[in-house]
């Protein structure tokens, strides 16, 4: 597994993202970053998926809840890999949010997502994630 492919397409994943914050985000692209079934990890609980209808239908609400609170940017800070074989990897991104707070000042907050991918004969794809509390940090920071 190349660790220039697992960076570029996360600038890709970047790019996918700040289309969805403007309400432009071709839904078939982003769901192309996803293997066929998925798995995801937070302090709110684990939970699985299929790369499917569902699937857009659950990130278009996401974006628009992101627009909702605020989000402006979302911007790729850095990505650490740790290989697990030639075909995975753990992917350690770094990632900054910078919300509009109206009369207050922007906020810019910092957080990590730990991705699992795979990478067979195409694109790497993300089969799964953990993610710290994203509610707890957002209200700490003054955004919720």
């Amino acid at each position: 597994m190349k660790e220039q492919r697992i960076h570029e397409f996360f600038k890709r994943y970047q790019d996918f993202f700040r289309q969805g914050l403007k309400n432009e985000a071709d839904l078939e692209q982003v769901a192309s970053s996803y293997a066929t079934a998925f798995i995801a990890a937070s302090p709110a609980g684990v939970m699985t998926g299929r790369n499917d209808e569902q699937l857009k239908q659950v990130m278009r609400q996401g974006f628009e809840r992101y627009r909702r609170i605020g989000t402006k940017d979302m911007t790729l800070r850095g990505v650490r890999i740790d290989a697990i074989d030639e075909h995975h990897c753990l992917a350690h991104v770094a990632w900054t949010a910078t919300y509009d707070r109206g009369a207050d000042p922007d906020v810019a907050v910092d957080f990590d997502v730990h991705y699992l991918i795979q990478q067979l004969d195409g694109e790497p794809k993300i089969f799964g994630w953990v993610s710290g509390d994203e509610q707890a940090l957002l209200k700490q920071h003054g955004v919720l």
